[in-house]
């Protein structure tokens, strides 16, 4: 339980550092066109879930993020306490993650955001980009388990695009952005809502597809 502990928490902080970081790094070069520094954002978030799925995959199932720790909490796959312990470690190691980007990039170590991200566009972005993102990951689970690290980046990837969020689609990330007054921050009295819509798609995925696996196996 250590070693899935510690993988999670090197995980989960490597991808806040890359998502806050590279949001910075973006918006520095990108001399205020937002469309190209979203695309940097988008392509070193995407990349770096590859590589970390692909490390932590087989250590601790690569979560990273609450919801999908939820997800197998549900399917029976992960002891209540584990999930409990997953969880903390994530919202954790997301909060040190956005630490160590403002410390790369000289920005003050402790912020919080300005950055408005609210109403209901949003919120059924949220909710429609975590039904994909678990979607995804149990499909490819059910049907090529080999593919879930490419899947997964490609999705979150195409998620930044598609929808109006930007496709948080993680409570932890979304957490930890809120203490990061970057191009990637949200204002930190939106989290709740957009933790709640992370739930809902989570749960619906988790109901949609368990129903539809089912009817595969019983074919």
């Amino acid at each position: 339980m250590t070693k899935r502990l510690l993988a999670e928490l090197i995980g989960t902080f490597f991808l806040l550092a890359t998502v806050v970081g590279s949001g910075i790094m973006a918006e520095t070069l990108a001399g205020g066109n937002v469309a190209i520094a979203l695309l940097g954002n988008t392509i070193a978030t995407g990349a770096i879930l590859v590589v970390l799925i692909l490390v932590f995959g087989t250590l601790s199932g690569a979560h990273f993020n609450p919801a999908v720790t939820l997800v197998f909490l549900i399917r029976k796959e992960i002891r209540p306490s584990d999930a409990i312990a997953y969880i903390a470690v994530q919202i954790f190691a997301g909060l040190l993650g956005v630490i160590a980007a403002h410390v790369m990039f000289d920005q003050p170590v402790i912020q919080l955001s300005n950055t408005l991200r609210t109403g209901p566009g949003q919120w059924v972005a949220e909710a429609i980009a975590t039904f994909g993102l678990i979607m995804t990951i149990l499909g490819c689970i059910r049907f090529r388990a080999e593919a879930v690290p490419y899947a997964v980046g490609l999705y979150i990837t195409a998620g930044y695009w598609f929808t109006a969020s930007t496709s948080f689609a993680n409570p932890a990330v979304t957490i930890a952005r809120a203490f990061s007054d970057t191009f990637s921050g949200i204002y930190l009295p939106h989290v709740p809502a957009f933790v709640a819509a992370q739930i809902t798609g989570a749960l619906l995925a988790t109901m949609i597809m368990g129903y539809l696996t089912n009817d595969q196996e019983e074919d």
